[in-house]
């Protein structure tokens, strides 16, 4: 029971980094596999502040054997010199364990800043096991040790030592806290990824980074900026214009800068990445609103003034035409970046968005004054996409009609459950009238239904939307699930807030997952950044001995279980489908509420999502096979 008696007594205050320790989420998004790269991320974007100012040059990142991860860079050094207003303490001490303390509140020092927030490295101390910072200053190397924000070795000298052939910088090397965090492994893909990024957003600086545990190793230095970013991005895709489009334009009055890299491909798909002084705002913001608003003005003058809408002067492009296959990267500086949180996936800034429709407009114009040919493939390419946009829309209508597309009418082939509130519902969504079967037999009618599929949906990746909406099995998974897609997308409408697929533990049956994960990715991300979607975990074994049976999920645990059985008497059954499994042996282990697996899907990073769903289900074989070689050893059960 509560106590009534409440007075002064009842008040807590969290000193110095308590507060991060206490609620992480609130500096960091997350305590998952999220938030513990995004405290490499506050780190790495201090040596970028460096390098923006122009005083660094070269940032070296290795993960350690032993679950650490060392950021170094060639920078000016965090000052060790004594703080007055702090008691004596060294400037280094005061930055590592005081929030909002830091160089980038002092316009003088740090004209474009990302951590403007001034709590990055003294949270990822707080949120560390250990961390140790080395600073090399005035041919000295200081060091300091901490342990979850604390000091544990205080600050000491070592006079004219040298390092690792960097003669300044800092160097910060932590360990994140178990006790704190889901995951405390770091994934080298993620973190190269985002180094990589960073190499192509800050023209000619050198990016290193070391796996110690495989000895991976990568180093990024791109001379030409975000037109190496766009080629990336581009891939193996089939260019609309041969050159990639660049454009830096500045307002001088409202100290913005803005570099845009764009080029248009044959496919369907948007790629539009966007950066505030390097810090990627994966949600976008205003900066981004404002490249859309002028690549649909410039686009749609153009096509006008020069008759390239083929005579019709009524036509008008919409945004998705004109983004129809276009890659870009839009990277804007300016002094002031107003985040939406700490973790800074959208911008803010309200005056942004007139600022760079304009500069973007004039600098565009421009261009396509100046390559004629460039802006008629471009709106070639832009009518393409309306026209197959409009046979979309009557499409639409035509399938509403017939009650088959986001209407009250449900599909025919879907076992509906009898629970009307989305939070308690379920919907499997298996491959085939067999395991259709026994899904729906063994399934809790209350609040599970079931969808059966016929075969392997369409890869989205590679149709256009009039074809993905004609396709049958398409239609079947947009109406069952209630919500539409594109624009007409309304999570409130959900049907189920459990949407899981559930294939043969096989190749195939990851082959299937891997296509419906594409379309939700594609037409349906709100349902993966909402937690709606899932995969199913079937046993690939039955390993059974007199009346004893236990279920295996791959060969290694197969194998484990008949060594604890014993040789003789034991039997193993392979299920190479769900459809050979019982009712009550599907309910038991991949449908059950209290006995089954279920992997949620999430969005760690957008862009490094999107760029793996390109080169996974597109047409790039040459960068889709370097991916197979890289990783092929990774796999732990594979069925051949």
């Amino acid at each position: 029971m509560a106590d009534n008696n409440y007075d002064a007594s009842h008040i807590t205050i969290l000193e110095g980094l308590e507060p991060v320790r206490e609620r992480p989420a609130m500096y960091i998004g997350s305590t998952d596999i999220r938030g513990l790269h995004h405290l490499v991320y506050e780190v790495v974007d201090n040596a970028i502040d460096e390098a923006l100012a122009g005083y660094c040059n070269h940032i070296k990142v290795t993960i350690r054997k032993d679950g650490s991860c060392s950021v170094q860079d060639n920078g000016r050094g965090i000052p060790v010199d004594a703080m007055a207003d702090q008691d004596g303490k060294s400037a280094l001490e005061v930055v590592l364990t005081v929030l909002h303390a830091g160089g980038k509140f002092d316009k003088n020092t740090y004209q474009v800043s990302g951590g403007l927030h001034g709590v990055g490295v003294s949270v990822v101390n707080a949120l560390s096991e250990t961390l140790t910072a080395e600073v090399y200053r005035d041919g000295n190397i200081y060091e300091m040790s901490f342990a979850r924000g604390g000091v544990t070795k205080p600050l000491t000298a070592r006079k004219n030592a040298s390092r690792d052939g960097f003669d300044r910088g800092t160097i910060i090397t932590f360990k994140p806290d178990a006790t704190i965090f889901e995951t405390v492994t770091f994934d080298y893909d993620i973190l190269s990824y985002r180094m990589r990024e960073l190499a192509f957003l800050n023209t000619g600086i050198k990016i290193e980074i070391h796996d110690e545990r495989n000895d991976f190793n990568d180093v990024f230095h791109y001379e030409g900026g975000i037109r190496e970013f766009v080629k990336y991005l581009m891939g193996g895709k089939e260019p609309v214009h041969p050159d990639v489009i660049y454009l830096n334009t500045k307002d001088e009055a409202n100290k913005v800068e803005a570099e845009v890299a764009l080029q248009y491909s044959l496919t369907y798909s948007e790629n539009v990445m966007t950066f505030v002084n390097s810090v990627n705002t994966r949600e976008g913001g205003t900066h981004l609103e404002g490249f859309r608003s002028a690549l649909t003005r410039t686009i749609n003058k153009f096509g006008k003034e020069n008759n390239l809408f083929k005579g019709n002067s009524d036509v008008t492009l919409k945004g998705e035409d004109v983004r129809e296959g276009l890659n870009a990267v839009i990277s804007i500086k300016i002094a002031n970046p107003q985040f939406e949180g700490q973790t800074k996936m959208r911008l803010g800034n309200s005056n942004v968005k007139g600022i760079v429709d304009s500069l973007v407009y004039q600098s565009l114009s421009e261009y396509f004054e100046e390559n004629p040919k460039v802006i008629a493939a471009i709106v070639e390419k832009a009518l393409t996409a309306a026209r197959a946009r409009e046979a979309a829309r009557k499409a639409k209508e035509l399938a509403r009609r017939k009650g088959n597309l986001e209407g009250s009418g449900l599909p025919g082939k879907l076992a509906d459950c009898s629970e009307r509130d989305p939070a308690k519902s379920e919907i499997y969504i298996v491959e085939g009238d067999s395991a259709g079967g026994s899904a729906k037999q063994g399934r809790s009618r209350l609040t599970q239904a079931i969808l059966p599929l016929r075969g392997k949906v369409l890869n989205v990746e590679k149709a256009s939307q009039h074809k993905i909406l004609k396709n049958a099995e398409i239609q079947t998974l947009i109406s069952a699930i209630g919500c539409g897609i594109g624009e007409n997308f309304d999570i409130s409408k959900a049907r189920y807030h459990h949407i899981i697929m559930m294939a043969d533990a096989d190749v195939d049956g990851a082959h299937i997952c891997t296509l419906l994960l594409t379309f939700f990715y594609r037409y349906m991300p709100q349902l993966i950044e909402s937690g709606f979607v899932y995969i199913a975990q079937p046993p690939l074994y039955r390993v059974a001995k007199g009346n004893k049976e236990v279920y295996a999920y791959n060969e290694d645990e197969m194998r484990r279980l008949q060594n604890e059985f014993g040789d003789k008497g034991v039997a193993v059954q392979r299920y190479k489908g769900l459809g050979e499994m019982n009712a009550d042996q599907l309910w038991h282990t991949t449908m059950n509420p209290e006995s089954r697996i279920l992997k949620q899907v999430n969005i760690i990073d957008a862009s490094y999502a999107d760029e793996i769903f390109s080169k996974l289900m597109g047409d790039d074989v040459d960068s889709r096979r370097e991916f197979i070689y890289r990783h092929g050893k990774e796999v732990t059960n594979l069925d051949i």
